[in-house]
């Protein structure tokens, strides 16, 4: 594999999460990699840009900057924009995050975000997301073995080929909480559709005014019928592979519109 080719990496968990230099670790072989992740933790930030205060680069180590208090879409952003100004990268890579971003969750995403907004400055991406079980939680370390033999395996296809979807689409990959040995490979979905409910502490601070913690959300999924879902395929021991586009416009809906306007 050439060295000459070039990626970005960001995530939302911070620059300092063991998922992210997992990440680093797999795909330094395949390419040239500069890394952009935010200084704290900004998962579920979604696709938000910083405009009411200044950002500024932190260098770690060569080719490794935190961004002051920046969200995943401003690392993303401004290294396209600033880091390589000359010549923009050959894909970018976002991850790999510590719990899945399946369904509806991709709306939240920071994750998904930095994918994002790479596909809207004319950059191929990928979002990588790692599912976990209460098994792999309890452990002392976090095993991202299927996750860097994944994403390793996908990076190499697209730099020896290309990247398989049209201008503004990033993948959203999504792996099962299990060895290579166990895994039953890729599988090709569409997202699922989660049951949503509310989760939010009330709590008495010292002062006696109320504030909120807002909690997780559950993990129940509506059943799919017809193509399998990426919570199907993670469930099934499956890494799942979704093309995710931008265009948000609901076309079966123009006609019923056009009727009722």
């Amino acid at each position: 594999m050439k060295k000459d080719y070039k990626i970005l990496l960001t995530n939302d968990d911070g620059f300092d999460s063991p998922a992210l230099h997992a990440l680093i670790d797999a795909l330094s072989p395949l390419a040239q990699i500069i890394t952009v992740a935010p200084t704290l933790e900004k998962s579920a930030c979604g696709h938000s840009l910083t405009l009411t205060r200044p950002l500024r680069f932190v260098e770690i180590e060569p080719n490794f900057y935190k961004l002051d208090d920046g969200t995943p879409t401003d690392c993303v952003f401004l290294a396209l924009h600033k880091i390589y100004q000359d010549q923009l990268p050959d894909l970018v890579v976002s991850g790999i995050n510590i719990g899945a971003n399946m369904g509806e969750d991709i709306t939240y995403s920071g994750t998904a975000s930095g994918a994002m907004e790479a596909v809207l400055q004319g950059v191929p991406a990928i979002a990588i997301s790692q599912d976990f079980s209460n098994e792999m939680h309890e452990k002392e370390g976090w095993d991202y073995t299927l996750a860097k033999e994944s994403i390793q395996t996908l990076v190499k296809k697209i730099l020896e080929g290309s990247f398989p979807l049209p201008a503004r689409k990033f993948l959203n990959i999504n792996v099962p909480a299990l060895s290579p040995h166990e895994a039953k490979g890729f599988k090709i979905t569409r997202t699922g559709s989660r049951i949503y409910t509310s989760d939010a502490d009330s709590h008495i601070n010292p002062r006696g005014e109320e504030y909120f913690w807002i909690g997780l959300v559950n993990h129940e999924w509506r059943k799919s019928e017809g193509r399998i879902t990426d919570i199907d395929a993670v469930k099934q021991g499956y890494v799942s592979i979704t093309p995710i586009h931008l265009d948000m416009t609901s076309y079966d809906d123009l006609q019923r519109l056009e009727r009722w306007i």
